[in-house]
């Protein structure tokens, strides 16, 4: 296993996740078949800075930045989790930011997982502009606190396309490219063939249209292997399929 917990990735494609009965079953069934954290830390596509940052509110607002009519719907009470954020401070270099709340990557997927919101949640910021293995390399440092009972969880999605989500797209079947990205990341996380994955825009097939841009989806990702890379685990792929044509579900789950 990959800790006393496991390491989980999340597939967060879209703020409307929280509304959705059919994703937050899946989502729900894999949480309860996990070992009940003390804590969760998050990681999410949401937020980035030019240092790993955490903040320091006891009741982060939920931010709904280009989804209000969905924030307007949700609420979510966890705390904050001031005893994990001094554990996080002993093992890395963390800034604090008093005013963040949480982003819709943290909310969104949490509200179905754990929605009786009573595991205290802390949000760590990814690093802006950083590469895949140095977004590894963050992942290797917290992840010694799955094996102090923490849940680590990276919210992003394998494909998430440029362009606006249009509800009648809900059930487009996945293009080619999108079904053949998310094949080949899952491949090389099974495989643990860490090194290829990040390389992915020079080897991944459709890569540029999977992360047109920018990876700040699939940043998550990274963070997550290397959190689990710090153990013997075995990788399990508890969701998957695809939404909106060409948005990945699926989710990770990295030791038992």
């Amino acid at each position: 296993m990959a800790g006393s917990v496991p390491i989980v990735f999340v597939a967060c494609g879209t703020p409307e996740l929280a509304l959705d009965p059919r994703r937050g079953a899946e989502l729900g069934a894999w949480a309860s078949s996990l070992p009940r954290p003390r804590a969760i830390l998050c990681v999410s596509h949401g937020w980035a800075t030019s240092l790993p940052t955490r903040g320091t509110t006891s009741r982060p607002r939920l931010l709904a930045d280009g989804a209000p009519h969905v924030g307007a719907e949700v609420r979510y009470d966890a705390p904050g989790a001031p005893d994990l954020a001094a554990d996080l401070h002993a093992i890395a270099r963390v800034e604090r930011d008093p005013t963040r709340g949480w982003d819709w990557g943290v909310w969104a997927p949490l509200v179905h997982m754990f929605p009786r919101a009573d595991v205290p949640v802390l949000q760590l910021s990814l690093i802006e502009g950083a590469t895949p293995r140095r977004l590894f390399g963050l992942g290797r440092r917290i992840g010694v606190l799955a094996a102090q009972g923490v849940l680590v969880v990276a919210s992003g999605a394998i494909t998430r396309e440029a362009g606006r989500v249009d509800a009648s797209t809900r059930d487009a079947p996945a293009p080619s490219w999108a079904r053949e990205f998310d094949g080949w990341c899952a491949n090389l996380l099974a495989d643990a063939e860490i090194e290829e994955l990040l390389a992915f825009r020079a080897t991944g097939p459709g890569a540029r249209l999977a992360h047109p841009g920018t990876s700040r989806y699939l940043d998550p990702l990274f963070v997550a292997a290397g959190a689990a890379s710090l153990y013997e685990h075995a990788v399990g792929f508890p969701v998957r399929g695809f939404e909106y044509g060409g948005i990945s579900t699926r989710c990770v789950q990295f030791g038992r």
